[in-house]
């Protein structure tokens, strides 16, 4: 039996009132009452509704007008446009009703032989957002373009040429726009911004250190880890931020490409993250060490063995390798110093696409994603896995092996998180706010 993906349901609509009619006897009755004293009880009604309503007005706060402001999120494998809805104030109320986004692909960063046509990518962005957020408001209305790993990846020159590509569009969309509005930002940005939407989203921004939460993004190129802690780092993985009053020393760090080019045998290319019996090609085949370039970018090719141990072991080596290189006390990530996880954490991204394929639970959920992606890796790819899951396409099912073992082998083999952990909570949304660096970007701004 085919198993659907699931499915989403709006939100729920405000309860209508219903009006019950008055029965038709005592509308007789009503019309035998003396006019007189019928008018003189009207016109008491009607004063005291008038005075209990002007009252009422006064009491009521005023809500400052609408404001709105554009966020493009120009990732690895698409750009998001965010179009945020909020009562401005010393810390924006977002008003979540009126909030909307919208994908489009490919990425900036597939206009690397063609960077001119770049900005023709977030044109329907850019319409979208005009019709979201009303006429009058456009020259009042910020719009920034931020691009993450996949444009850093590119070199300096093929990168700014596709980021003037944008600004072209940016500076004609009617909205208000500076150029040092669309730039790259680093992957210890994009983890500081993750947090600060956590944290807001959590109630916990501008509230002790030890109360917040910490966050690692599982991206489409990258992973982001990101909490505050007061013990001492090397300063190129520390930053401060402030929010009002408070300081938080944060730790942030990007790792770019952690899993690469290594999966591919000397000879024949043997595949243990594929499941078995996929077979795109006739017979086995010789690739090049520079096929396999990040985890997005990962391609199953012949002789697939579907293996989630084999499959895990080789993701952990691909994670650790470069730890002979480590100058830091403590490194675990490759050569990059990674400190204790403290406190509480979100896992975000691929991690809640990964559990929701497999119906787990948020907590305590590595020793049951590591069953799960067994049986998923072990099971046969034609007879099985495809008429289980034939809402899927093909693409993305081929990578539910991959995935569930990477994250084993990350939070468990490498940043040491037990099996039972009971401190991670895996989600992309929090009381309806997601859990989207492009919020805590839009938060930081209006800081």
């Amino acid at each position: 039996m085919c198993r659907t993906k699931a499915r989403v349901e709006p939100r729920a609509q405000a309860l209508e009132q219903t009006l019950t009619p008055t029965p038709a006897s005592k509308m007789v009755a009503q019309r035998q009452r003396s006019s007189s004293c019928s008018s003189r009880r009207h016109l008491a009604g009607s004063l005291m509704f008038l005075a209990t309503t002007a009252f009422a007005l006064l009491l009521l706060p005023r809500s400052s007008p609408l404001s709105y402001d554009i966020v493009i999120d120009a990732g690895s494998t698409g750009s998001r446009v965010h179009v945020i809805t909020y009562h401005a104030g010393a810390l924006p109320q977002l008003d979540w009703s009126r909030t909307s986004s919208l994908k489009a692909t490919p990425g900036l960063s597939s206009f690397a032989a063609d960077p001119g046509s770049g900005g023709l990518s977030i044109a329907p962005l850019l319409e979208f957002a005009r019709r979201h957020v009303p006429r009058d408001n456009w020259v009042h209305t910020e719009v920034r373009l931020m691009a993450t790993a996949g444009v850093r990846l590119l070199d300096v020159t093929t990168a700014e040429a596709v980021m003037e590509s944008c600004r072209k569009l940016l500076r004609e969309s009617g909205f208000r726009f500076q150029d040092q509005w669309a730039t790259m930002i680093s992957g210890a940005d994009e983890g500081i911004y993750a947090w600060v939407a956590a944290n807001y989203a959590l109630g916990t921004l501008g509230g002790a250190r030890q109360d917040t939460t910490g966050i690692i993004e599982l991206g489409g190129a990258s992973i982001q880890i990101t909490f505050a802690t007061d013990k001492p780092m090397p300063p190129e993985f520390s930053h401060v931020f402030k929010f009002g009053d408070i300081t938080y020393n944060l730790y942030s760090h990007s790792f770019l490409h952690l899993v690469s080019t290594h999966l591919i045998h000397e000879a024949t290319y043997r595949d243990p993250c594929t499941p078995r019996g996929f077979s795109p090609m006739a017979g086995p085949v010789k690739v090049p060490a520079s096929v396999l370039e990040s985890k997005a970018d990962y391609k199953p090719f012949a002789h697939a063995v579907g293996n989630f141990s084999e499959c895990r072991s080789v993701v952990r080596t691909l994670l650790q390798k470069g730890q002979e290189e480590c100058i830091y006390h403590d490194c675990r990530l490759g050569a990059a110093f990674v400190p204790d996880l403290e406190g509480k954490f979100l896992a975000t991204e691929n991690f809640y696409h990964t559990l929701k394929f497999f119906g787990l639970r948020s907590k305590s959920f590595l020793s049951d994603l590591m069953l799960a992606g067994d049986q998923f890796c072990h099971g046969d790819w034609s007879s099985n896995i495809k008429r289980e899951h034939c809402s899927f396409n093909e693409g993305e099912l081929l990578l539910f092996c991959f995935s569930s073992a990477y994250i084993v082998a990350l939070l468990h083999d490498t940043l040491k998180v037990p099996m039972d952990h009971k401190n991670i909570d895996v989600t992309n949304q929090i009381r309806g706010v997601p859990v989207d660096w492009a919020l805590g970007a839009f938060i930081v701004q209006k800081n």
